[in-house]
């Protein structure tokens, strides 16, 4: 089992050096800067121990002030190491959504280290917009999401075209330096 130190530093080394560095989300900078992204770290291995912890995140996120907290990343980095296992468990969390009427309240981004893009084979470049060092789940408030998209001032369609190109024109030593947990993997 991880160490809980080495994984919120390696999420929040992810977030500051890819997410935000990359710019691969233009909205992620202002909130981590105002230090209101909450990194909520679940060791439960079992799946129903896991939608809990993803149930416990969105009514506390419900709950709480978004000047305070405006999205969270629940990183689950003990279990899901499947990338195929990951996406079941994250169409249950979608179901959470549902179940408890937050539907146009949240909504569910997710990253994973081996995270492949449908259609696309595992080395594409572009799936590296969504590899994570851990499985995590991103619990976004769509009214945050709706603000921020109004003071864009460009056109949003266009962000993942922007981010595969980004990805791609990545050296081989910038891959490794800003994704060091996929030569690990593969070494391993």
């Amino acid at each position: 089992m991880l160490a809980m130190k080495t994984v919120e530093s390696r999420i929040a080394a992810w977030l500051d050096e890819v997410v935000i560095g990359l710019n691969l989300c233009p909205f992620a900078a202002k909130p981590r800067r105002n230090q209101q992204i909450k990194i909520d770290i679940c060791t439960a291995c079992d799946d129903a121990d896991i939608l809990e912890a993803v149930y416990q995140a969105l009514t506390d996120l419900a709950q709480t002030d978004p000047a305070i907290t405006d999205t969270t990343v629940l990183v689950v980095p003990n279990a899901l190491h499947d990338f195929e296992h990951y996406l079941d468990v994250l169409s249950m969390a979608e179901n959470l959504i549902d179940h408890f009427g937050w539907r146009g309240t949240f909504q569910l981004a997710s990253f994973h280290p081996q995270y492949c893009f449908d259609g696309c084979e595992p080395d594409d470049a572009e799936n590296l917009t969504n590899r994570a060092p851990y499985p995590c789940f991103h619990l976004i408030r769509e009214d945050s999401m709706s603000r921020a998209l109004a003071h864009y001032g460009q056109d949003p369609e266009a962000i993942p075209a922007r981010n595969i190109a980004c990805v791609s024109a990545l050296t081989a030593s910038q891959r490794a330096a800003l994704f060091p947990w996929l030569s690990t993997d593969e070494d391993a």
